[in-house]
C-alpha cells in the first residue's frame, strides 16, 4: 500500500504520529525530515527509514523518544513552543539536536532581547576555581569563560565543548569570530600557538587552526596579545612586542594573514590597550589604556585607511578629582557621538566625540543606585565594566547590572541576584546576557521571557 503523497505516518519510539510534508518542509532542507525526501518533498521510497508494520500500513520508523517527537511536531505545526512540564528542557534540546531543529526552538522559546524584561534563567558553575578572566557571548546563545590559561566552551544548552588549554600562559582576552571559530589572545611564546600570542581555534573540539604572527621585516618577532576586536573581515589586537611591533596588529579572520600594523605614537599606550572597539559607523578603532594599566587613561580613535589617530583624549593634567578621573572601562556610542566612560564610584561619563580633547561630563545616577544599596554589596568589589546592545546602556556595579535606556541613558532596570559575589565580566550576545561572578567561575544566564500568548 503506498502512502498518499502529502500524508506521511511515523513510529517514533512505538507510538504512531500523522502529518503532511507541507508541515514537515517548515524544518528546511537541512533538517532531518529534509533528508527524508527529495528535492519537491515528494517520498523517497528508497530511504532507510521507510517501513510496513505488516497489516498494510506504511510508516517511518524512529526509534526516539515519542513526547519530545510531539512537542517538535507541533512546533512544526503552529511555531510556537509548549514543553509539558514531565519534559526536560535539556532532553528536548538533545532531541531537537538530532532532527536538527535546535535552531527553531531557541527562535521559538526566545524573544526580542530587552534589558528591562531580563529574567534569570540558569546558573552554571565552571570548572576551575578561583576568579575568572572574562566571559564572551557568542552568536549562537553560547558563552566562552577565560580562567586562567584554560577557556571554557559552552553551547546554547550550556554543555561544554573540550576546553583549551594554553600551557600555562595566562589568556588576556577572547573573541567569537562566528559560532564555531574563536580568537584566543594570550602572553607570547604561547606552548601551542609557537611564536605569538594569537591563535584560532575550534569551538567544538578545542584544536588549534592557525596562529597569528607579527612580521616585521621580514621577520616573526614574539609579541603578547591584549584586547581584541573585529569588523567582519579582519582582526584586531593590541601587542605588546620586545622591539618595534608595540601597537595594534591586524589579521585576516580567515587566513590568519597580517594585513596591517599601527605602530603606536609617543606617549600613547597602544601596545597595552586594555580595550578595543570597531566603529562602524565612524569606519575608525577606539583603543582605550584605561586604569590601573596605566596611571593615566587615553582613549583614541584610529583610521587605518590614512595611518593616523583621528580623535583623542586623555586624563593628563585635566583638574578633576583624582578618583573621578581614573576611568575603568569606555565604549563608543556612535548614534549620540559620544564615549561612554565608568570610574571606580561606578559614575558614568560621556565625552564627545566631535570634540577633540574635550572633557567628560559626569554622571553620579550610578552612584546614586549604590548608595541605594549600601549594606548589600560584596566584600571584594570588581571594576566595573560597560557593554551596549540594541541602543541600551549595561553597566556592572559590583555585584549587579543596571540598564540604562534612551537618549538621555536613564537608569531604567538593574539585574541582580542574590548569592555569586561580584561581577568580574558580562557579556551579550545570542539574545542572552551572560555575568560571570568572582565566586569559582559561577556565572549567570540572562534572557528576555517570551511575550504570553492570548
Amino acid at each position: 500500500m503506498g502512502i498518499q503523497k502529502d500524508r506521511v505516518k511515523f513510529n517514533v519510539g512505538g507510538r504512531v504520529f500523522e502529518t503532511t510534508t507541507t508541515t514537515l518542509a517548515n524544518a528546511g532542507r537541512h533538517s532531518f525530515f529534509g533528508a527524508l525526501f527529495d528535492e519537491n518533498w515528494d517520498i523517497e521510497s528508497a530511504n532507510n527509514y521507510y517501513s510496513n508494520s505488516g497489516d498494510g500500513d506504511d510508516y517511518y520508523f524512529i526509534d526516539r523518544n515519542p513526547d519530545c517527537f510531539s512537542v517538535l511536531l507541533d512546533l512544526l505545526r503552529t511555531g510556537e513552543l509548549h514543553l509539558p512540564s514531565n519534559i526536560p528542557e535539556r532532553l528536548l534540546y538533545r532531541e531537537a539536536a538530532f532532527y536538527g531543529l535546535l535552531d527553531h526552538v531557541r527562535f521559538a522559546k526566545g524573544s526580542q532581547f530587552d534589558g528591562n524584561r531580563l529574567r534569570l534563567s540558569q546558573s552554571v558553575t565552571g570548572r576551575a576555581p578561583g576568579d575568572g578572566t572574562a566571559i564572551r557571548a557568542g552568536p549562537d546563545g553560547g558563552c566562552s569563560v577565560a580562567h586562567g590559561s584554560i577557556v571554557h566552551v559552552y553551547d546554547w544548552m550550556m554543555e561544554e565543548h573540550p576546553p583549551m588549554n594554553l600551557d600555562y600562559q595566562r589568556v588576556n582576552d577572547v573573541i567569537w569570530i562566528d559560532s564555531e571559530n574563536i580568537v584566543i589572545s594570550a602572553c607570547e611564546r604561547l606552548g601551542r600557538v609557537g611564536d605569538g600570542g594569537m591563535g584560532l581555534f575550534s569551538k567544538s573540539t578545542g584544536e588549534l587552526r592557525h596562529k597569528f604572527q607579527v612580521y616585521h621585516e621580514n621577520q616573526v618577532k614574539s609579541f603578547t596579545g591584549g584586547a581584541l576586536s573585529m569588523n567582519g573581515e579582519s582582526v584586531f589586537s593590541s601587542c605588546k612586542g620586545r622591539s618595534n611591533e608595540y601597537g595594534i596588529g591586524v589579521w585576516d579572520q580567515i587566513t590568519g594573514k597580517q594585513i596591517d600594523f599601527f605602530y603606536e605614537s609617543p606617549g600613547w599606550s597602544l601596545g597595552d590597550a586594555d580595550k578595543l572597539q570597531w566603529l562602524n559607523g565612524n569606519n575608525c578603532l577606539l583603543v582605550a589604556t584605561l586604569f590601573p594599566r596605566k596611571d593615566n587613561c587615553y582613549i583614541s580613535l584610529l583610521d587605518f585607511r590614512e595611518k593616523s589617530m583621528v580623535w583623542s583624549w586623555s586624563d593628563i593634567g585635566v583638574p578633576i578629582n583624582v578618583d573621578e578621573k581614573r576611568v575603568r572601562d569606555a565604549i563608543a556610542m556612535e548614534e549620540s557621538n559620544s564615549i561612554c566612560v565608568v570610574n571606580e564610584y561606578d559614575d558614568l561619563g560621556f565625552i564627545d566625540l566631535r570634540i577633540n580633547g574635550g572633557g567628560v561630563r559626569w554622571s553620579s545616577r550610578s552612584r546614586l543606585m549604590k548608595q541605594l544599596m549600601r549594606g548589600k554589596l560584596p566584600d571584594e568589589p570588581c571594576y566595573p565594566k560597560l557593554a551596549l546592545h540594541e541602543g541600551q546602556l549595561f553597566s556592572s556595579m559590583d555585584d549587579c547590572i543596571s540598564v540604562f535606556s534612551g537618549p538621555d541613558c536613564i537608569l531604567t532596570s538593574r539585574l541582580r541576584r542574590s548569592n555569586g559575589g561580584s561581577i568580574c565580566d558580562f557579556s551579550i550576545g545570542g539574545d542572552r546576557l551572560f555575568a560571570l561572578h568572582s565566586e569559582e567561575n559561577v556565572f549567570d544566564v540572562w534572557e528576555t521571557p517570551p511575550s504570553p500568548i492570548i
